[in-house]
Order: C-alpha cells, then structure tokens, then sequence
C-alpha cells in the first residue's frame, strides 16, 4: 500500500517539474506510471474518425460495432500487458444523440464480454455545441499493475510466436464483432491464466510482423518469421487478434482451450 509520505513526495514533484518526471514513460503504446512497491498505472488510448453512419464518415459502420471497436484497443492493451483495467473513457465528437448512445451501448457492452461487470467506471464527454458530420471516437483505459505481474519484455529465446485470431481491417475487410476468426476479449484473460505464456500484444495497423518484432526487441532479442499463410503486413484494425511469446509446450496445448484460429508465425533468438 501506498504511504501517505511517498503520494506527498509525489504530488510535491508533479507540481514543480508536471509530467517530465522519471517515473512516467512510454512501453510500446502504452504509459507506465510508476507509483511505489513495484505498483504503476498503466494508460492505453485510441482513436477513430470517418468510420460510423453520419453522412461525412468515409467507412460505413453500425455505431454499436463502433463502440465495441473503439474501446476494444485500449481494453486488449491493458488486459494483454498484464494490467488490472480500472476504468475506461469515451470522446465522441458528436452529440448524445441516437448515435451517440449506440456508441456507448457498445462501449458498454465489450467491457462486459471481456468479463469486468457491469458496474465497472466509464466516462467521457460529447460535442453537444458545433455541428459535425463525420463521426469520431477516442478512447482510453486505465489499469493497475504489478512488476511481478507487467508482461512486456517478457518474453525469452526460443520462445514461440503464435498469432491468435486473423488480422483484419476495413475497408478490405468486413470486421463484425462476433467474427469467430477474431480474438474474443475474455479468450485473452484465459490466455494469460495459462502456464509457458510470456509477452502479449495486440495488432494493430502496422501488421503481425511490425509487432513481433516489437516484442523481441522489448526483450532484447530478435524474431525469426517462420513459414505461415498469414500476410505479416497484413493491418490488426481494431485489434482482432493478439500475438503472444510463448513455449513450444503452451503452442501445442494453446487450441484446446480457445476456439479462435492459433498459427505460429516466428520464433525468438539470440541477439539484436
């Protein structure tokens, strides 16, 4: 537990040097704010504009799927790095119209498939003053964690890399949220509950190659692609699948205990 010397010390920092201070940096997407005993809050954020029913988005989208796509990334981040969520946030550019309550309802309802209650904290703010046409969201989600228990630069040589779910992305592809080729956000607390699992990441636009090479290299270490169908260019869009470093054991054992797609596309080595 915190001190209440150590929050004073703290709050006496912040205000004479803000948000320069040591203890806050950047891992990959996310902020880590270290606060005492190994204990840090852990940020992730996202955005999206021009995808939703409004006459100036560019990529048409009901706005319930909108919502659970919007805050399934910052949700994944948090979950993936190993933080405890804690509470999550919504910007709409638009009013708390039809639309906007759709958004929401979305929002809603993917933190409670990734299985936090339904009494678990949203906020977050709405355009109710300037007309808009095109329809924008930004998300975040805050999490707690423990050293012992943070899983970026975790993983080790000879560790696999298994991407779980199939990279996907509008507008090539159609991306539903019951796809059951995409990763389900509560197969991931199952995921980490299993032994030999390491770093996990969600994808993202730059591609299941980008990110693993991410991950070895947040470890000190490299990855070696290894022959796969799946595009290692391919974009996550809003994070449907994750890739995680993992041992040959937890590979082989990995499809028996979710149903989304597993496929091993690199390995960890040695060296920079």
């Amino acid at each position: 537990m915190m001190s209440s010397f150590y929050l004073a010390d703290l709050y006496q920092t912040l205000r004479k040097q803000g948000s320069g201070i040591s203890r806050i940096r950047s891992v990959r997407d996310l902020t880590k704010m270290e606060l005492q005993d190994g204990y840090s809050l852990i940020v992730a954020v996202d955005s999206d504009g021009g995808i939703g029913p409004r006459p100036g988005d560019t990529v048409p989208c009901p706005p319930y799927e909108l919502g659970r796509f919007a805050i399934r990334v910052p949700l994944l981040e948090v979950l993936a790095s190993g933080a405890i969520p804690m509470a999550a946030y919504d910007m709409l550019t638009l009013p708390m119209d039809d639309v906007g309550k759709e958004i929401l309802r979305g929002v809603r309802e993917e933190i409670e498939a990734a299985g936090l209650g339904k009494d678990f904290h949203i906020s977050g703010s709405t355009e109710d003053n300037v007309p808009t046409n095109m329809t924008g969201v930004g998300t975040c989600v805050i999490g707690l964690v423990h050293e012992a228990d943070f899983r970026p630069g975790t993983t080790a040589p000879g560790d696999c890399v298994v991407c779980i779910g199939l990279p996907k992305s509008a507008p090539a592809d159609t991306v539903r949220v019951n796809d059951p080729e995409i990763l389900a956000s509560r197969d991931l607390l199952t995921i980490q509950s299993l032994p030999g699992i390491h770093d996990m990441l969600p994808v993202g636009s730059h591609g299941t190659g980008f990110e693993m090479d991410q991950m070895a290299s947040s470890a000190g270490f490299t990855a070696k692609p290894v022959a796969s169908f799946l595009d290692l260019k391919k974009s996550g869009g809003p994070s449907t699948c994750v890739i995680a470093s993992m041992t040959e054991d937890a590979f082989k054992t990995l499809p028996t205990h979710i149903a989304s797609p597993v496929n091993k596309i690199g390995v960890i080595q040695q060296g920079k």
